[in-house]
């Protein structure tokens, strides 16, 4: 199998900023064909979604899909729950991280992935003010580092 492209459809540059990333899994969605020409077009947004997991399933919460403009009686509620497709052995596994202290599971980004459209949710820990203070210092600190390296190179 050759290597498929990728093209990134929407991020969520928040759960970098509230979580620490531990680990990520390649998720399918459950969708229906005016939600899946919506995000072709990239009308989705991922800003406040989350993801849970019920009786075996992994659920996809929050993820806006703005309705299809040509798809009238055929477009579904923006917000509606959506189900993730991953194995059974990734779900026991995501499982039973979830269920130690202070882990969640939080969605990345949705990008198309040949002709399907793929979540990628990760495995997350919480950070705590301090920790974010000390990203934006860090990420400040590297801003100022390139502008003087691309003053001092003109």
């Amino acid at each position: 199998m050759g290597k498929e492209s990728r093209k990134l459809i929407a991020n969520n540059k928040k759960a970098y900023h509230d979580y620490f990333i531990e680990d990520t899994w390649e998720a399918g969605i459950s969708l229906v064909g005016t939600e899946v020409k919506s995000i072709r077009m990239g009308k989705c947004s991922l800003k406040e979604s989350y993801v849970h997991l019920e009786k075996g399933e992994v659920i996809l919460y929050g993820f806006h899909i703005s309705p299809y403009e040509k798809g009238n009686i055929f477009n579904r509620d923006p917000l509606r729950p959506r189900k993730l497709l991953m194995h059974r052995y990734e779900i026991n596994k995501l499982n039973a991280k979830i269920d130690q202290k202070g882990y969640t599971a939080v969605p990345l980004q949705v990008y198309l992935k040949g002709s399907l459209v793929k979540v990628e949710i990760a495995l997350a820990r919480g950070k705590k003010l301090y920790d974010k203070r000390e990203d934006i210092a860090k990420k400040d600190l590297r801003r100022e580092n390139e502008r003087e390296f691309k003053i001092r190179n003109l």
